[in-house]
């Protein structure tokens, strides 16, 4: 168990680390060599060229204007400055949604941590209840927490009173939040300019045909259902394959320049390389040669490859992005059922073009629930396994418990230096460590269950991690923590006592949460904004690879906000900040300082880094909102549980109707605000329509619509697919090769696979 010594340990490492972090940021993003890194977003937006200096060599990679060092910490109000409209304009809607989540950790715990100070500290300072026992672990911290209150004592009324106020405040604050967001939703769509997606579904599972290919089957399908607004259509090709080749091409161009520079600075030695993988083995050969010669084989199969794909009616999915001519018939196209049958003519709003992901397009349709339930068993057995290397952390903060069990390893841990660095500061490093490859996990499993667009893999591995971090970082450390803290009283006490012992210690836990906090929420924090990574990457690129100004953009990576990995992250201080507020309250100024600090950090990020992978207009808030509601279930339920072992049995009636007004409020949040998330309002649609084509009479909405969901591959190139058979705007005839006896029994079979 972390004692006191431990946590200012911990407090001191992290502090000076992200002291370390933040200063050396501060001198770094003001040298002209590293400028492409610290602000590449306004590079990307050209509005940023690179830094003037004079024609001296040096000045060219140093800033040697001091009074520029003085000032180093402007970044800070800088950061704070751009107003929220502009922000939005600026870096959309998902990233001020996003780091609004920060802002509303803030509403909520600063006014809960000022009553709890006020109310539950000296309540539970002066309980005196852990002095008077000789056979539980304690320190001094743990005397401000519930456990120090003794058995059926009214001052759990204390903290009774104050879990109320938490939950009523909370949900206060929720709902105005749900209701901000929807309103900024509601209000950036109807003001966002014209986008393909606001034009175009996707369709799944299109039936085969017998007479028609499944280009001519959908115009066929949609010129007979949506005769007045259908427009064109897509249909989606089975390009990986090509899509791999050209990867491989790229990376193989970009060794060709690395040793294309390399002779130009040396002429007087000709690199050479190893032909076996990666070059570690194998002949050695003339490095440019054998590049140019592996291209120009690429070349050959990826013509052949696009070939292939373009003539072979394999490659053809029965898939399709199809457009309309206003936004209200696809608004239309996208909310209703196609067919009696419900298992074909899926639609769905299709992803903006830049959120697709292609390669899941390939996947067919009737395998999505097997994969998604191969994924469930998968992510089952990944949280299971990984209750080991969890219980091994809890270990580590629990020397004392572990000395009273096992006396010979006591001379180990003697000094007690050692042991507060050991117990306040190992275990959430290597917490922070075991969790680093979980997120690439969970987001390579969301890509096996099919999704079809970045921003839903992003929420569905989100979902994972939630639940991975909610059972393993929480509830297993909880649990392996108590019984390793309590160990002796464990092996030595009667069954029936053992829930009263998890009472008694489980609220002591928050100090090992504290030291996780600092590790992750504080130094972490301070190094996602110096960026040392790309720094390095770009650096290497601009050294070894870059030799034009494009090539120069091409290096600068701006990353994006990986929202997978960072969401469930908060969630985490949510959930900690809920149970412990009535139960161990000296944790929420940990938690207060992570949430100011990373919307600090993260809105300077979003102004002048995060590049835009997508925009779904705060589609995941719902999400947001939803997994803050389990969090604060979960804290009644655990404070229900903790008050049955207190002997306050008269509480259990007030502690059930928490829970029960919380699930309410949500399935009211959830039928007031949800539908603008998941629908777009026909009203709405026709209002948009009505004054496009007010403002804008000539638009030709086919040219616009025509290339936009293009696959990548195919686009630049000199490739010919034919416009649809029937160009006449609201022809009454549909061209059809479908004769009438088979299409008798296409629509028989249809019929009998509804049944």
């Amino acid at each position: 168990m972390t004692d006191l010594q431990g946590i200012a340990m911990s407090a001191a490492v992290n502090l000076v680390s992200a002291l370390v972090f933040l200063i050396a940021f501060a001198i770094l993003r003001l040298q002209p060599i590293n400028d492409r890194v610290y602000f590449p977003k306004w590079y990307l937006k050209g509005i940023r060229a690179n830094p003037a200096h004079s024609k001296g060599l040096v000045t060219k990679f140093v800033n040697l204007d001091f009074r520029m060092y003085l000032r180093f910490l402007k970044w800070m109000p800088e950061a704070l400055r751009m107003p929220e409209p502009e922000l939005i304009e600026h870096a959309g809607l998902d990233s001020v949604a996003y780091i609004r989540i920060y802002l509303l950790g803030l509403k909520i715990f600063v006014p809960i941590a000022v009553l709890a100070f006020a109310v539950l500290l000296p309540v539970n300072w002066t309980g005196r209840m852990l002095e008077g026992s000789h056979d539980l672990t304690f320190n001094n911290i743990d005397k401000l927490s519930i456990s120090n209150i003794p058995f059926g004592s009214n001052r759990f009324w204390a903290h009774i009173g104050v879990a109320y106020v938490a939950t009523f405040w909370t949900c206060y604050m929720l709902y105005k939040e749900y209701k901000i967001i929807t309103t900024m939703r509601l209000q950036f769509i109807a003001s966002s300019d014209r986008r393909p997606d606001q034009f175009t579904v996707l369709v799944r599972n299109v039936p085969p045909d017998p007479d028609e290919s499944v280009s001519e089957h959908v115009e066929h399908f949609f010129y007979v259902n949506h005769p007045d607004h259908y427009l064109l259509h897509k249909v989606v090709y089975n390009a990986n394959k090509l899509a791999s080749l050209v990867e491989k091409k790229k990376s193989l161009e970009n060794w060709l320049t690395y040793y294309q520079n390399k002779y130009e600075r040396k002429p007087s030695k000709k690199p050479t390389t190893k032909t076996g993988f990666c070059g570690l083995w194998g002949a050695r050969v003339d490095a440019i040669d054998y590049y140019a010669k592996e291209i120009e084989k690429l070349i050959e199969q990826e013509v052949a490859e696009k070939e292939r794909v373009l003539n072979d009616p394999e490659a053809i999915l029965p898939a399709a992005f199809v457009s309309f001519k206003s936004r209200w018939g696809a608004a239309v196209c996208a909310q209703t059922q196609q067919s009696s049958n419900p298992t074909i003519w899926l639609t769905e709003w299709a992803p903006e073009p830049r959120d697709v992901y292609w390669d899941n397009l390939a996947i067919p349709y009737v395998e999505l629930n097997i994969r998604r339930l191969l994924m469930a068993v998968a992510l089952f057995f990944l949280i299971f396994f990984f209750m080991v290397p969890i219980t091994f952390v809890q270990s580590l903060a629990n020397i004392d418990g572990i000395e009273k069990v096992f006396p010979f390893l006591k001379h180990l841990i003697e000094k007690r230096s050692v042991r507060s660095f050991v117990q306040g500061y190992l275990p959430g490093i290597i917490l922070k460590i075991f969790l680093l490859l979980v997120p690439i996990v969970l987001m390579f499993m969301s890509k096996i269950e099919g999704f079809t667009s970045f921003s839903s893999l992003e929420r569905k591995a989100a979902a994972k991690y939630h639940l991975f971090i909610l059972v393993n970082v929480f509830l297993v450390s909880i649990i392996a923590g108590t019984a390793l803290q309590q160990l002796k009283k464990f092996l030595h006490q009667a069954p029936s006592e053992i829930p009263k012992t998890v009472g008694v210690s489980m609220p002591m836990k928050a100090t090992f949460f504290i030291t996780y906090i600092m590790v992750d929420g504080w130094a972490s924090v301070a190094a996602e904004v110096l960026r040392l990574v790309p720094l390095i990457v770009f650096h290497l690129k601009n050294t070894f690879l870059v030799k034009t100004e494009k090539d120069r953009e091409q290096a600068m990576d701006p990353g994006f906000l990986d929202f997978a990995v960072y969401e469930p992250r908060i969630q985490l201080y949510f959930l900690l900040g809920l149970v412990y507020c009535a139960v161990t309250p000296i944790l929420l100024p940990f938690i207060i300082v992570f949430f100011a600090f990373a919307y600090l950090v993260f809105r300077h990020q979003i102004i002048n880094v995060y590049d835009r992978k997508y925009e779904s207009a705060a589609a995941f808030w719902p999400d947001v909102h939803r997994r803050i509601i389990v969090g604060l279930v979960i804290s009644q339920l655990l404070l229900l549980g903790l008050m049955s072992t207190k002997g306050l049995k008269v509480s259990t009636p007030f502690l059930i109707a928490l829970p029960i007004l919380t699930i309410w409020f949500y399935i009211v949040c959830k039928g007031r605000f949800e539908s603008a998330f998941t629908r777009f309002p026909l009203q709405d649609a026709m209002m948009k329509d009505t004054l496009e084509r007010a403002t804008d009479p000539m638009l030709n909405l086919r040219t616009y619509l025509r290339d936009s969901y293009m696959h990548p591959i195919f686009k630049g190139g000199d490739i010919f697919f034919p416009p649809p058979s029937d160009e006449e705007e609201g022809a009454p005839l549909v061209p059809t090769k479908r004769s009438q006896k088979s299409s008798k029994v296409t629509s028989l079979a249809s019929s009998e696979a509804s049944v």
